[in-house]
């Protein structure tokens, strides 16, 4: 009660400054406090109400201005409640691995090899809800974001559905096209995701502390597309074509993040093969990098 009484002082002789002709009524607001018996405190201005609420050390102010259809307006909360590291901006690079976690692909695949360091994985994540645990510090994080991943294949090819078995296969450009000069040639794909990981924080203020965070991640499959740049007689021109590729069009698989306040370390692998089943090869996306959480 003694920590509303020092806001409650505050508040009152910084409204009196923007107020301006709405004069509040201290000795009105001063009797509501002294009356008031539990750890919440209403005072009614002329066209305001604030509200005062104290709750296992933690004091939150509300302002309801007194309109039609008004909520509480955020106006003042302490920063130490639990908030997740989903929000926020990552990339890193992506590749494959095989049932038995190997970068190396035997011949019959050798045209998915890819170049690793052109190979772009990209995430923004714009929603999210975290749910406290244990004292600010451990919680619950889910969310929505979206994954694009860019495989810059290592050769001179690209993939297709082949018409007659449906199955994925390799288009030798050097042999469809013998007159292109390639520059590059890759698969992009695009997931809306979800995940739902457990978080720790070593501080309860967001900004600061070291942050681990793990658990699963789901992905529905919104978009996927071949794009080959090539010269031609000296003229630069580009070839690019969306198709489902076979892409698996539900995955699922486990999220890793650590570092230090906003800036973390993530590495993601699917348990979800890339392709469905029978339809291409048995390859498993991962993708690692840096993340920058907005919270």
């Amino acid at each position: 009660m003694k920590k509303i009484a020092l806001i409650l002082a505050t508040l009152i002789i910084t409204l009196s400054v923007f107020a301006q002709n709405e004069e509040p009524n201290t000795e009105e607001m001063k009797k509501e406090l002294e009356e008031s018996k539990d750890d919440t405190t209403n005072i009614r201005f002329k066209r305001k109400t604030v509200k005062i609420i104290e709750d296992d050390g933690e004091t939150q102010i509300f302002v309801k201005k007194h309109k039609k259809d008004a909520d509480w307006d955020w106006f003042w909360e302490d920063d130490d409640d639990f908030k997740g590291s989903w929000t926020g901006f990552s990339m890193g690079l992506s590749n494959f691995v095989d049932k038995d976690f190997s970068l190396s692909r035997d011949v019959t695949e050798e045209y998915m090899d890819l170049n690793t360091g052109k190979s772009w994985n990209m995430n923004i994540n714009f929603a999210q809800y975290s749910i406290n645990l244990i004292n600010d510090k451990l919680g619950l994080v889910t969310g929505l974001g979206i994954e694009w991943n860019y495989y810059r294949f290592d050769n001179d090819n690209s993939i297709q559905e082949n018409p007659t078995t449906g199955e994925i296969e390799e288009l030798d450009l050097g042999v469809i096209q013998p007159t292109w000069n390639i520059e590059k040639s890759k698969l992009s794909t695009t997931y809306a995701t979800l995940p739902l990981l457990l978080e720790f924080h070593s501080s309860s203020y967001q900004h600061s502390g070291i942050v681990f965070s793990a658990g699963a991640i789901g992905g529905l499959k919104l978009g996927s597309n071949t794009k080959i740049v090539y010269k031609e007689s000296g003229d630069k021109n580009k070839d690019k074509t969306k198709d489902d590729f076979n892409l698996s069009p539900f995955r699922y698989g486990i999220h890793a993040r650590i570092g230090v306040g906003d800036w973390l370390i993530y590495g993601t692998y699917y348990f979800t093969p890339l392709f469905e089943k029978d339809k291409g090869p048995e390859l498993y996306p991962i993708s690692v990098g840096f993340a920058l959480s907005f919270e």
